[in-house]
């Protein structure tokens, strides 16, 4: 089996790092949400209702996420991956610097929400079209052998903005009070932030295009409508890239993003440690994610697909079981449960991994970026308010049941792509 070669390690480290500053951006503004829903909304609403604006907020990010996967897809299939790296570190840098430096609602009022808004809905246009296309261009300078590895690697390095975000967070808990991070040191990562991005733009003028890209621009093959191709002849493609999609939003959004918080207040842990709680799960995610690529590799996409998909669900149920139900047992036997279900947030990794596989490359990026945007705008944007609506209402335990019913979803659409032979049906002269 071939190695990564020299280009291969500087395209996948790279996009790698770049994509952990970019996402830390992205991201850190679900850790400071009560100075958000402080500074940024009238002090008359009720906690539940500030909450929920902030969430809806955050959730914004997820509903303009089809629009900037979309045009950025686009011109990705037409003039070439690397352009659109530099497009969507722009998009990010400047809302994330922003919402450092804004003026707050007792300065100018109502502004105030919108331009949050309006931030929010930035980067998602930006990270709409990272994401998909940091999958595309390491796929694309990859050998076929070792895909699985590398996207996995890439989607953990992803998932170490979050970690980022988790150690950055950490750092202010330690060094601030909280009445001091609500009235002004929430802005530092923010601004923080911003300096990553200009060091993830730094960073990717070193890329080269991808090999897959050049020879279809040597054969002048682009369709001129990418994505008119991808409705109209990848309707099955995209269909199941948005099925697992609605697995990777369970994942990470509802068990590494949001049930920290909970479990932790369930817990009575303090703040840090609950950021520590959430860095531990992370870190699970991340070992996950690199497992399961490289599961992919030695025995199968649709095998490691399968071992991973039911890990997930019973990961889920048994530690959502025992904490929504009050079982008595120890804490850190609730610590421990958390960490294998981080690793089993390794399923996350199988949505690019079918996707790069189903679409061929001439509509790669449009293919993988409008199924997988249109499907987390739908589902990511609604997590928050689902899981806030369930906790606000006392039905907690109805969270488990949807993780563990979209965790079947993911088992049957694989059984779906094993028994149809799907991946096997996708010839591409250019890969």
């Amino acid at each position: 089996m071939k190695t990564l070669t020299k280009d291969s390690k500087r395209a996948l480290w790279l996009s790698s790092l770049g994509g952990t500053l970019e996402f830390y951006d992205f991201i850190i503004f679900l850790f400071f949400t009560k100075a958000i829903s402080q500074q940024f909304f009238p002090s008359t609403l009720s906690p539940f209702w500030a909450d929920l604006n902030t969430y809806g907020t955050f959730a914004a990010a997820y509903f303009a996420r089809p629009l900037g996967g979309i045009v950025m897809a686009h011109f990705g299939d037409k003039n070439g991956r690397k352009n659109m790296f530099m497009l969507s570190i722009i998009l990010m840098v400047i809302p994330t610097f922003t919402l450092g430096v804004m003026p707050t609602y007792d300065v100018i009022g109502y502004a105030a929400p919108i331009i949050l808004l309006l931030v929010r809905i930035l980067q998602g246009i930006a990270i709409g079209g990272e994401l998909p296309g940091a999958w595309v261009f390491v796929n694309e300078h990859m050998h076929k052998h070792k895909r699985g590895l590398a996207t996995g690697i890439l989607t953990a390095s992803v998932a170490g903005g979050i970690l980022l975000g988790c150690i950055v967070a950490l750092i202010m808990h330690l060094s601030f009070t909280q009445e001091t991070i609500n009235a002004w040191a929430y802005r530092l990562p923010f601004i923080l932030g911003g300096i990553f991005g200009i060091i993830a733009a730094f960073l990717r003028q070193y890329l080269e295009e991808t090999p897959v890209f050049q020879e279809i621009r040597k054969s002048n093959a682009q369709h001129s409508l990418p994505i008119q191709e991808v409705l109209s002849n990848a309707k099955i493609p995209s269909v199941v890239t948005m099925i697992f999609t609605w697995v990777l939003v369970c994942a990470v959004v509802i068990v590494t993003l949001i049930m920290p918080e909970f479990i932790g207040t369930k817990l009575n842990f303090a703040k840090t440690h609950t950021i520590l709680l959430q860095m531990l799960v992370v870190t699970g995610m991340c070992l996950g994610c690199i497992a399961a690529g490289w599961l992919g590799d030695k025995i199968g996409v649709c095998k490691a697909s399968y071992v991973f998909h039911l890990c997930f669900i019973l990961g889920a149920l048994t530690l959502f079981g025992i904490v929504f139900e009050g079982l008595v047992v120890t804490t850190s036997l609730i610590v421990a449960l958390y960490f294998l279900c981080g690793l089993s947030v390794g399923v996350a990794v199988f949505a690019p991994i079918f996707a790069l596989r189903l679409f061929p490359s001439k509509i790669r990026f449009s293919g993988l970026s409008f199924s997988y945007n249109i499907a987390y705008a739908i589902f990511g944007g609604s997590a928050p308010i689902f899981v806030s609506a369930c906790l606000g209402s006392g039905h907690s335990f109805f969270i488990a049941v949807y993780t563990g019913l979209v965790g079947a979803l993911g088992l049957c659409a694989t059984f779906i792509i094993a028994r149809n032979h799907l991946i096997e049906r996708v010839t591409d002269e250019y890969d």
